[in-house]
This record gives structure tokens, C-alpha cells and sequence, in this order.
């Protein structure tokens, strides 16, 4: 059994099409470009439900708000807003506790 590797966006599309044109053999396709036999199958039935796009590695990247919902673009603004407010609380009580030394020393 093959360990997998990482692969280029190029690679997978390469390994895509190689595994339809012999077949959907998975196990020949693993073997050929080095990768396991999991990896062969998931590019493969990817690249048939979404074409090219599918193929493409998305983790990590953040949604614009293009993409967003309304709930989900008001729940981040929700969480920016309560960022903000934190923040400003903080600075607050940071200058009380040093208005309150500069005090004690005068």
C-alpha cells in the first residue's frame, strides 16, 4: 500500500484524467503517479462532480462576502463589533490602572 503525497493542482487534474481514460483503475492510476489508492479515487470523483474547480486545495482560505449568507456575514460582523468592544474595554481599564500608579507616585 502506497503512503500519499502531496500533489499539485496540475497533478491531480493530470491524475484525473489518466484514471477515466484507463477505466477508473485506481489501483494501476496509484501505482503510475505514486500516490495511494484513496488519493487516485478521491481526485477522480471529484474532477466528475465539479470538473477542474473541484481539484483545486481550498483549506485555509477565507470566504469573501460575496460568498457569505446574510446569517453568516452578520455573525461576522457580530464578532468583529465584539473584537472592537473588548478591545476598547481593555484599553480603558489599562489607563485607570495607570492613572491610578501615576497617582500613588505624585
Amino acid at each position: 500500500m502506497t503512503k500519499g503525497r502531496k500533489t499539485s493542482f496540475d497533478e491531480r487534474v493530470e491524475i484525473a484524467g489518466y484514471c477515466i481514460t484507463h477505466g477508473h483503475n485506481y489501483a494501476k492510476t496509484a501505482e503510475e503517479y505514486n500516490i495511494s489508492y484513496q488519493q487516485a479515487r478521491s481526485y477522480t470523483l471529484k474532477y466528475e462532480q465539479c470538473g477542474v474547480e473541484g481539484l483545486q486545495d481550498k483549506r485555509g482560505r477565507r470566504r469573501t462576502e460575496s460568498e457569505m449568507s446574510e446569517l453568516e456575514r452578520l455573525r461576522a460582523e457580530n464578532k468583529l463589533l465584539r473584537a472592537e468592544k473588548e478591545r476598547a474595554e481593555m484599553e480603558v481599564s489599562f489607563l485607570k490602572k495607570l492613572d491610578e500608579i501615576e497617582r500613588r507616585r505624585g
